[in-house]
């Protein structure tokens, strides 16, 4: 799969664990983040990676901030888009296999580097079930956001 990671200035360090990570899994990287630890604004890095995911540019995102959540609500705001703060495997494996996420954001403040590899790795490895009651609600959320 090709992936866009993206970072703010307080996830840069884990950022590059991450990248390493996901390539060694096989995966294809694409970095959009910054790469150094000034102080950055993180809207930026979300809005872009979320843009590369929605118009199928790449597979999949993997966002990473102080707490995951600023990124994430950057990303959010791109149609399309459906990403999730996860601070553990069950809920990065959910995440996909429930509610057909595309992106993933943690905290480099929260989260250590081998629970950020766990996480991902549940990620990507997790596939959406589709169908039934999954399908309904991903339809609704859907819904919701062509209303805006």
């Amino acid at each position: 799969m090709k992936i866009v990671i993206a970072n703010d200035h307080a996830a840069t360090d884990l950022k590059f664990e991450i990248k390493e990570y996901i390539e060694s899994l096989g995966h294809e990287v694409i970095n959009i983040g910054t790469d150094d630890n000034e102080s950055c604004h993180y809207p930026e890095y979300g809005k872009k990676a979320a843009d590369m995911v929605a118009s199928g540019e790449v597979d999949l995102g993997v966002l990473i901030c102080g707490t995951g959540v600023g990124i994430s609500l950057a990303a959010n705001k791109v149609k399309g888009i459906r990403c999730g703060v996860c601070s553990d495997t069950a809920t990065a494996r959910l995440i996909r296999q429930h509610n057909n996420a595309n992106m993933i954001a943690f905290g480099a403040r929260i989260v250590g580097s081998e629970l950020a590899k766990d996480i991902v790795k549940s990620f990507l490895e997790a596939e959406f079930e589709g169908g039934g009651r999954h399908q309904i609600r991903i339809d609704m959320i859907s819904a919701i956001e062509n209303e805006q």
